[in-house]
């Protein structure tokens, strides 16, 4: 099974440059309320995602996003289990996308309001302390 990749929005925002696609899986009206402002995003919500993926090309660099990065995980797991090899998630998701001042349409205050205090670097859960604490990442 191929190791799932991720990226933090900076580096995603190069590989948009590159030619990648965006995938969004978030939800209809979430999309609604505040997008990424990127060419080409595709939205297909992860409640549809088994139904859809197929329309998602095989021979381009795949970008998964959502709201914090867990739901794009996922599905980019389950694209990896399909046969798709490049794929990748950005980590921190919108959330992070939208604090760094990346393009968005939409209410971005809605996301910022509800950010919590989810640093870039301080990750959900239990993990180990982060090397990276108190210093800024992507």
């Amino acid at each position: 099974m191929q190791e799932i990749q991720e990226l933090c929005p900076t580096k995603t925002q190069a590989r948009i440059q590159a030619g990648a696609l965006l995938v969004d899986v978030r939800e209809p009206e979430e999309v609604a309320e505040l997008a990424y402002d990127v060419p080409d995003c595709v939205n297909i919500p992860l409640s549809r995602f088994e139904d859809e993926f197929t329309r998602l090309p095989k021979d381009r660099e795949l970008i998964l996003v959502c709201r914090s990065g867990a739901r794009s995980l996922r599905a980019t797991a389950f694209l990896i289990h399909n046969g798709y090899s490049q794929v990748i998630n950005m980590k921190h998701g919108l959330i992070r996308w939208a604090q760094k001042g990346f393009p968005t349409k939409g209410d971005v205050q809605s996301v910022l309001e509800t950010a919590g205090d989810h640093s870039c670097c301080g990750g959900h859960g239990h993990h180990h302390e982060n090397e990276n604490s108190g210093k800024s990442c992507c």
